[in-house]
């Protein structure tokens, strides 16, 4: 493809000059270190670094010109262009490169993304489609596990994804769409088949700086931006922010809720520790479903996967299949079991909306008691702290307060910010800053019949200090404090 074939589309400050239009382009990167010759690299302002700075190395591995919306840095003797926005810039770039053979669905929300991607990959692959997944976790490429570097990566990195599954016979993506993703422009000019909404808490607000602006980027998804609107929209009608999404004309909506209001329903819910079962109500249509998922929080998440099957027109019972098919996502209430008389689950709840609902999710199971380990993470919303440490002090019976990843923040004024909340209500609480000894701390409490979650990290493998970053999984530890009392299910 001829280099203005590639920027075809793309508003140009600077010409592209005569002797360089019909250059045959072989790739295209913003990692200077990925750069071969041919490709063309574009330069970003970053908040660490900036782009222009790795503009001469690229030339010196062989990129034909260089692309970004600042002026080149002085005495850059290569070929400059300037574009208006240089992530739109190499996202239709990608676009005209790659092409977009798959049919996409994104999801966004502040909580429930990962569990409804999770599922309806599993729908899609019941219904015999090879699948791309892409989020929080890792990567899905057909049989491939591939690592997660962002929840949403960059758009010439999905273009690279959709360009393999397609490579692989591969039909169908389901991406999780991050605020930050659509603020910064990663999917502008993507086409999305559909678009999913499942809540809109607080969150992020370190990034946003307003709830209005956060609502913006994820209005963004429905509305559509360098692309047309999606052909369905998928949105919970039990969340207000739903309400207020604006759809294109040409999408069709399905509302999904506990509510009689909603196109698409649950009856008779079921939630014990052995899994969720319920009837989906859609129009006269109503279908039974199974599931290993636990809790209120996952019959949303499960009726937008039920949406989405419907949007592709997926058979009930391959719906229900792929709904009974999907184990349950790692990190998300995922239980820690080594034959104690207690249950210990791990769960990525790092908000106070989704702290609030894990506590939920463990009450609806009757137990003796709820204790709740939780910290807050370093360079974020500061005011979600006390918010979180209140609903901890609310919900809980007992409180464990820890550190989450504090970055380069102190984890001593982090949790004394959690503090100003907590001591609100009279719940029994420790301070204990050693996340390992924290969590020794809350099963030592646990007694037979009690539910001890372990929240903040998840899924996550590692502790993000100030100077370092170390190896730390909440369910190793939790597992190896088990063991250490005596306890071990294999035994």
């Amino acid at each position: 493809m001829t280099m203005a074939e590639v920027l075809r589309g793309i508003p140009l400050k600077t010409e592209i000059p005569a002797g360089l239009a019909g250059q045959q382009v072989h790739g295209l990167d913003y990692d200077s270190r990925r750069i071969q010759p041919g490709f063309l690299f574009f330069a970003f302002p970053g908040s660490r670094a900036d782009g222009r700075a790795f503009a001469e190395s690229a030339l010196a591995k062989g990129a034909l010109a260089v692309v970004s919306e600042l002026a080149p840095p002085e005495g850059f003797a290569g070929t400059w262009l300037q574009v208006e926005q240089g992530r739109h810039a190499l996202a239709l770039a990608a676009r005209n490169f790659y092409g977009q053979r798959v049919s996409l669905t994104g999801i966004t929300g502040t909580n429930g993304k990962t569990t409804t991607g999770f599922l309806i990959d599993s729908i899609l692959r019941a219904a015999g489609h090879t699948t791309a997944l892409i989020g929080t976790i890792e990567y899905h490429l057909g049989n491939e596990v591939l690592p997660a570097v962002n929840t949403t990566p960059e758009s010439v990195d999905l273009y690279r994804i959709f360009d393999r599954l397609s490579s692989i016979g591969g039909t169908h993506a389901t991406m999780e769409v991050s605020s930050h993703a659509l603020a910064l422009g990663r999917v502008y000019g993507v086409e999305f088949h559909t678009a999913v909404f499942t809540n809109l808490t607080r969150d992020h607000l370190d990034f946003h700086h307003t709830m209005e602006d956060y609502f913006a980027a994820k209005q963004s998804l429905f509305s559509g931006s360098g692309s047309p609107p999606p052909r369905f929209a998928v949105i919970n009608k039990d969340d207000e922010s739903g309400a207020r999404l604006r759809t294109g004309p040409q999408t069709q909506v399905l509302w999904y809720g506990l509510e009689s209001d909603a196109t698409v329903r649950a009856r008779n819910v079921s939630s014990t520790f052995g899994g969720l079962h319920f009837e989906v109500q859609f129009g006269k249509l109503r279908f039974p479903v199974e599931s290993a998922l636990i809790g209120r929080i996952n019959v949303y998440n499960i009726l937008a996967a039920c949406c989405v099957g419907f949007s592709y027109q997926v058979p009930v019972e391959t719906i229900a299949r792929g709904i009974a098919q999907c184990p349950g996502v790692p990190g998300r209430f995922e239980r820690v079991d080594e034959g104690q008389p207690f249950a210990v689950v791990v769960d990525y709840s790092h908000t106070d909306d989704a702290l609030r609902n894990a506590i939920l999710v463990a009450r609806s199971l009757n137990p003796k008691r709820v204790i709740t380990l939780f910290g807050c993470g370093g360079d974020r919303d500061r005011t979600k702290r006390p918010i979180m440490g209140q609903v901890a002090a609310e919900l809980s019976d007992y409180v464990v307060l820890t550190s989450d990843n504090p970055r380069s923040e102190d984890p001593l004024q982090i949790m004394n910010d959690v503090l100003v909340g907590l001591r609100r209500k009279d719940t029994r609480f420790i301070v204990e800053p050693d996340r390992e000894a924290a969590i020794r701390r809350a099963i030592d409490e646990a007694q037979a019949g009690d539910i001890v979650i372990l929240a903040g990290k998840g899924h996550e493998t590692y502790q993000i200090l100030k100077d370092r970053t170390i190896p730390f999984d909440d369910r190793s530890v939790a597992r190896e404090v088990l063991r250490s009392v005596g306890f071990r299910k294999d035994q």
